[in-house]
C-alpha cells in the first residue's frame, strides 16, 4: 500500500553452512555465515549465533557492532557476562542439549556399574572375566542440579527402577514429591549410591564437589559430572578415586581438554568422556527449531526466549 514502510529485513548470523541448512530461514531474513573470527560482515545483526563450544573470549569479536541478541549453543555461559558487549542480549540453549547429556548421563552410569571398561579392555587381550558387576537397579541416585538436565536424566532413571533423589538451590516441592535444598546436601550425600551433578558453574558451584563434598559419599559410591569441570577440585578427586574408596564418570574436567599425561585418565574406576554431552545427532536439529523460534518472536516483535544475560533481562 502506498505511504507503507516496507518492514527492514532480519539480520541474522550464523556460523556455518550446516545450521543455515537446517534453520531453513524464512523469507525477510539477510542471512551472514559468521564464525566470529575476521573482520564482522555487517555493523548490525539482530541475531548472532557463535560457534558450538567456542570460548565466551570470542564475544570480544561483537566490540562495536550493533547486536541485538546473541543465541548460544550451549545451555552454560560462566565467563559470558565479562565479555558480552553492553546493551547485547544473550540466550543460552535451553531445551538443546537436556536428551543428548541425559542420555550420556545415564549411559555412563551404566557403564561404570556394569564394568563396560574393563569388558572392553578385556576383549582387546581376549580375556573372559564374567564376574558379579553392580545393578543400576535399586541403586539410590542423588540428583545434584535439578534444572533441564537434572529433569532429564531423571525421567530416564526412574524406569530403571532407581531410586532418585532431587537436590537444588532452593527446597520446593512438587508431584513427585520432596525437592531438597542446597542446606540438605551433606545429609544425603552419605545415602546413595551414585551422584549426579548437573549444577550451572558459578561462584557458589565452583569447587562445589571438593574434599568435603567426596568424604561425604559412602564408599564405592559412583560420582557423575556432566556439569562443567571446575564444578570439582580435580586434586580432591583425583585423591579420593586413586585409593579406590570412590568411583568417577566425567564428561568434563579441569583442565579441558585433560593434558594427555593427567593421571586421572589412568586412575582405575575413572571413566572419561571428552565433553561430548551435548554432541549428538540430536542437537542439529533442536539447535535449528531455537534459532527459527528466536527469528519469528523476533520478526513479530515479541521478547525472545532463553534470555539469560543483558537489555530488560536482568541478569542472574
Amino acid at each position: 500500500m502506498p505511504g507503507v514502510a516496507k518492514a527492514r529485513k532480519l539480520r541474522v548470523s550464523l556460523p556455518g553452512e550446516e545450521l543455515a541448512d537446517a534453520v531453513m530461514l524464512p523469507a525477510g531474513v539477510e542471512l551472514f555465515l559468521w564464525d566470529l573470527t575476521g573482520e564482522p560482515p555487517a555493523a548490525r545483526f539482530d541475531l548472532v549465533v557463535p560457534p558450538y563450544m567456542g570460548k565466551p573470549d570470542a564475544l570480544a569479536a561483537l566490540a562495536g557492532v550493533d547486536v541485538g541478541l546473541v543465541q548460544s549453543q550451549s545451555i552454560g555461559y560462566d565467563g559470558v557476562a565479562a565479555v558480552l558487549p553492553a546493551g547485547c542480549r544473550f540466550a543460552n540453549a535451553a531445551g538443546v542439549h537436556e536428551t543428548s547429556t541425559a542420555e550420556l548421563a545415564v549411559g555412563m552410569m551404566i557403564a561404570s556399574q556394569r564394568g563396560m571398561p574393563d569388558f572392553a579392555r578385556n576383549q582387546a587381550t581376549g580375556t573372559w572375566d564374567n564376574g558379579m558387576r553392580p545393578s543400576l537397579a535399586d541403586r539410590r541416585v542423588l540428583l545434584v542440579g535439578y534444572g533441564g538436565v537434572g529433569k532429564a536424566i531423571e525421567a530416564r532413571l526412574l524406569p530403571f527402577e532407581t531410586e532418585v533423589t532431587r537436590l537444588a538451590s532452593r527446597g520446593r516441592t512438587d508431584g513427585r514429591g520432596t525437592i531438597y535444598g542446597i542446606d540438605a546436601l551433606y545429609g544425603q550425600l552419605p545415602l546413595h549410591d551414585i551422584v549426579v551433578v548437573s549444577v550451572p558453574l558459578g561462584e557458589h558451584t565452583r569447587h562445589l564437589v571438593d574434599g568435603r563434598f567426596l568424604a561425604a559419599m559412602q564408599d564405592g559410591a559412583l560420582l557423575v559430572n556432566v556439569a562443567r569441570g571446575p564444578v570439582a577440585d580435580t586434586d580432591a578427586l583425583l585423591r579420593e578415586a586413586s585409593t579406590g574408596r570412590l568411583r568417577a564418570a566425567l564428561d568434563v574436567t579441569d583442565p579441558e581438554p585433560l593434558p594427555q599425561d593427567h593421571p586421572l585418565w589412568t586412575v582405575p574406576g575413572v571413566l572419561i568422556t571428552p565433553h561430548v554431552g551435548g554432541a549428538s545427532t540430536a542437537m542439529l536439529p533442536r539447535m535449528a527449531r531455537l534459532v527459527r523460534q528466536q527469528i519469528g518472536l523476533l520478526q513479530a516483535g515479541e521478547e525472545p526466549v532463553n534470555v539469560v544475560l543483558g537489555g530488560d533481562s536482568g541478569d542472574h
